[in-house]
């Protein structure tokens, strides 16, 4: 498990060990705010673990602020880390049989865009203290996560991982927990009232890594543990292609 939160991280171990009986399970730091902390992460999980089958890139938070190497947060942590962290672990991937990526994007990602310009000289695709502010900037962090799966298929065709993009429903977490407090007051009744509970929530991301027979569909995204189509810019051969190539300059892969 790799989390950035160890006190958090050590009780959803004790869960696990509880409810299932193993005692294989271990906790390794990772703070996808730093660009420093996922190759620190990547450089012990090669050095003590010998295969990994599946990836879940599955932090995610809204919020404004800057990441340790100065993105705009929700940048640097829903994508720029998940997408350094992969990459890293790609070849790992490779050594087994069947791997399998799977990130959580959101509906969201409709409402996101890209502005390669901004995004190269300020190093955010958004930012603010209003809340409207740091949702776009949301919207446009999920739109990297669709589009970085779409492009990561291509690139894995001919090897045995494929991968797959998942929208997992509104869930009822700590994602607001970054809002101010009269926002929380707002969303915090509501999403107890109408949002998934975490377990109902968590099916599309285990159907997408545990379900046989969906190899063929490797690229494409999910929600209710079914494909879907994604409206055009989620699928934009280009902006993909952009978006990966501008991904490698900024987390120092070349």
């Amino acid at each position: 498990m790799a989390c950035r939160n160890q006190e958090k991280a050590e009780l959803a171990i004790s869960d696990i060990k509880r409810e299932t009986g193993s005692t294989d399970v271990v906790y390794m730091q990772l703070d996808l705010g730093s660009l420093q902390a996922v190759r620190s992460f990547t450089e012990t999980f090669l050095k003590t673990e010998a295969r990994l089958d599946l990836l879940i890139n599955n932090a995610g938070l809204v919020a404004d602020g800057r990441t340790a190497d100065g993105f705009g947060i929700e940048f640097g942590v829903n994508h720029l880390g998940h997408f350094l962290l992969t990459c890293l672990l790609l070849d790992r991937l490779k050594e087994g049989t069947g791997g399998r990526v799977v990130t959580l994007g959101s509906m969201a990602y409709r409402w996101g865009n890209i502005d390669f310009d901004a995004l190269i000289t300020n190093k955010h695709l958004g930012t603010g203290r209003y809340s409207w502010q740091f949702f776009h900037a949301y919207c446009n962090s999920k739109l990297c996560n669709v589009l970085f799966n779409h492009e990561l298929a291509k690139r894995l065709k001919g090897t045995n991982v494929t991968c797959y993009s998942v929208h997992p429903g509104v869930v009822k977490t700590e994602l607001s927990r970054n809002c101010s407090l009269w926002q929380r007051f707002i969303i915090e009744p509501i999403a107890r009232l109408l949002f998934l509970d975490p377990e109902s929530g968590a099916q599309t991301t285990l159907h997408c890594a545990l379900q046989e027979g969906i190899e063929p569909l490797s690229g494409r995204y999910f929600f209710c543990c079914a494909p879907q189509d994604v409206v055009a810019k989620g699928k934009d051969d280009a902006v993909a292609k952009k978006l990966w190539e501008v991904s490698e300059r900024l987390s120092g892969l070349f």
